[in-house]
């Protein structure tokens, strides 16, 4: 028997409760620039500048102890966390070390990383020298890949609206544009309200996400092209919830292996990607959200022409289509 997270047939209304749907993503994203604004983001030495040591010791590490032994050096902000990382084997006692760059300094200096070694060393015994990883990023250079992510994400986002025009039409465009850009603004808002450190690979996440909430938004909009093309007669609405539920199977099927993975990953990967990872995870649930619930509910609102062998034929539903 093949396993099915939903019925073979289903015949759900996403379409009841349009307006509070819509209400709920308008209300989580207006929070999540409110939090922007006020939080703004937790970044990493990516973004910000600065220097990360990744260091081991042979005893357990007491973060407060190594934290106040480095304030009489005068680094600035420094920040110390025991991370898990599996390449260290089971007995972990890993701690990153990040320390933000200062105006003036493009970095820690190698005499300075010495220094820092020497005075942990100092109040732990068990630490190993030479550190095992180092990364140092100058504020320069962060300055310049803040710049090139935002292009990234906005060539993205750009790229698919000229993408889904050309293959449908521009209110599938719309649909799906403002569907990715419910989803990208979301995930950067999670990471300000909860202070989650954004770094490169968290940019990496949101174009992954683009590219899935893609994905699954267009499977929806073909089988809605199709059904216009086969029910000419059927309103708008009733066509987009045919669509949706007989592509709902597909959609959960899908999200919910990724998530399987990707809850390994987050929880066996170590501390490394678990940023990544968890900007996935929640991608990956407002991905297959908004597919379903800001993508056709957006092109319900706009409408869209009924027959497709008449290249300018009018729009056939348009405005007024949500029930309350």
């Amino acid at each position: 028997m093949r396993l099915r997270l939903v019925p073979q047939e289903t015949n759900w209304d996403f379409f009841s409760r349009g307006k509070l749907w819509l209400g709920i993503s308008g209300l989580m994203v207006v929070i999540a620039f409110v939090s922007f604004l006020i939080q703004g983001l937790n970044y990493g030495i990516d973004f910000s500048g600065g220097t990360t040591i990744r260091a081991q010791s042979t005893t357990a590490v007491d973060v407060g102890v190594l934290r106040d032994s480095l304030t009489p050096l005068g680094l600035g902000d420094v920040s110390i966390t025991e991370v898990f990382d599996p390449t260290f084997g089971p007995d972990q006692n890993v701690v990153s070390i990040t320390i933000q760059a200062t105006e003036g300094h493009e970095s820690v200096t190698a005499d300075m990383i010495t220094l820092v070694g020497q005075t942990l060393l100092a109040v732990d015994e068990g630490l190993q020298l030479p550190f095992s990883s180092v990364e140092s990023v100058g504020p320069t250079v962060s300055g310049e890949l803040i710049q090139t992510a935002a292009l990234a994400v906005i060539l993205a986002i750009t790229a698919v609206l000229i993408y889904i025009w050309l293959r449908f039409e521009w209110q599938f465009a719309l649909g799906a544009v403002v569907a990715l850009i419910h989803d990208v603004v979301l995930t950067i808002g999670v990471f300000s309200e909860l202070q989650i450190r954004f770094d490169l690979a968290i940019i990496a996440a949101l174009l992954t996400i683009v590219g899935y909430s893609l994905n699954d938004t267009v499977v929806v909009f073909d089988r809605v092209r199709e059904n216009l093309i086969k029910y000419k007669k059927l309103d708008l609405k009733s066509v987009l919830n045919m669509s949706i539920n007989e592509t709902l199977s597909r959609t959960f099927m899908t999200s919910v292996t990724t998530l399987v993975a990707l809850f390994a990953l987050y929880f066996l990967g170590g501390d490394v990607i678990r940023g990544f990872v968890f900007a996935m995870i929640w991608g990956v649930i407002v991905g297959t959200y908004s597919s379903i619930f800001v993508a056709s509910t957006t092109l319900l609102v706009l409408g869209v022409k009924r027959d497709w062998s008449k290249p300018d034929a009018t729009s056939g539903t348009q405005f007024g289509n949500i029930d309350t």
